[in-house]
């Protein structure tokens, strides 16, 4: 059998979008608390009703510009909520939601 090469072309776009919350108040973090995606902006200051799925992607969750670890929380389009973390977060404290999606194409 004759060897024959294929030529193909796949094109992947992505974009990621950030969302802001600095806390009003302390926040007591235990399994399940939850934050509300209304309680953060875009990054043009706008307030939002939800989080965009990430699509073939990802989501980032950052304490005071640090990334946290995967396991400490859940992101849905409506919230996000700690997992088996404890502690308080203090008022002041910015909480980012970053939302990385990835588009394939052939």
């Amino acid at each position: 059998m004759a060897l024959s090469l294929m030529n193909i072309n796949v094109n992947v776009t992505g974009g990621s979008a950030r969302f802001f919350n600095v806390l009003s108040a302390d926040l007591a973090v235990a399994k399940d608390v939850a934050i509300s995606a209304a309680d953060f902006v875009d990054d043009m200051g706008n307030d939002i009703t939800e989080f965009p799925a990430a699509t073939n992607g990802y989501y980032n969750f950052y304490i005071n510009g640090v990334l946290q670890e995967d396991g400490s929380y859940n992101i849905t389009t409506t919230e996000l909520t700690f997992n088996d973390v404890t502690g308080t977060l203090t008022a002041g404290t910015p909480l980012i939601v970053q939302v990385v999606s990835h588009v394939t194409t052939v």
